[in-house]
């Protein structure tokens, strides 16, 4: 793992030990990656609460209450998923930050209005959603990492902002 993400989670980590916070996670594309950065960091126990692999939609309406409709109509990588899976998660772990991630990291699955690389975010901050897209480029291994990197740096800036 990056030097860089580790970093990132280290310093995610101090903002939520100054709030008395913890931060939960719902990963599709990354495979846990976001979870494992978070816990990497010494001492991550004490802020970080849960993390589900949410590969499946299947899983997704399990574990995090996503409508099968909301999947039929949008898929698994749009807007309205990520929205429903991140406020799944603050439901069901009562964390204060959440970070939920869909997308298609390659080299298969895409197509031509969500081509490889194509990743949504959903973040739950202090009672707040936000969703965002993003397209990231090189192979699957480097759609992950740039996946990882950006869910940890945006929720550092929702936090601190």
């Amino acid at each position: 793992m990056r030097d860089s993400i580790l970093s990132l989670a280290a310093q995610l980590g101090e903002q939520l030990v100054a709030r008395d916070w913890h931060v939960s996670t719902a990963e599709s594309c990354t495979g846990g990656g976001i979870a494992y950065a978070i816990t990497s960091t010494a001492g991550s126990s004490g802020w970080f609460n849960e993390g589900f692999v949410t590969y499946s939609n299947d899983a997704k309406m399990a574990l995090l209450g996503v409508p099968q409709k909301t999947l039929e109509e949008h898929g698994a990588v749009s807007r309205q998923t990520v929205e429903k899976m991140v406020q799944g998660l603050a439901q069901r772990t009562g964390a204060q930050a959440n970070v939920v991630v869909s997308g298609i990291a390659g080299p298969d699955g895409g197509s031509e209005t969500k081509p490889v690389g194509t990743v949504w975010f959903g973040f739950l901050v202090d009672g707040v959603v936000r969703t965002e897209e993003r397209r990231f480029f090189g192979d699957r291994a480097q759609v992950r990492d740039s996946a990882i990197e950006y869910s940890l740096q945006k929720l550092l800036q929702l936090i601190t902002d």
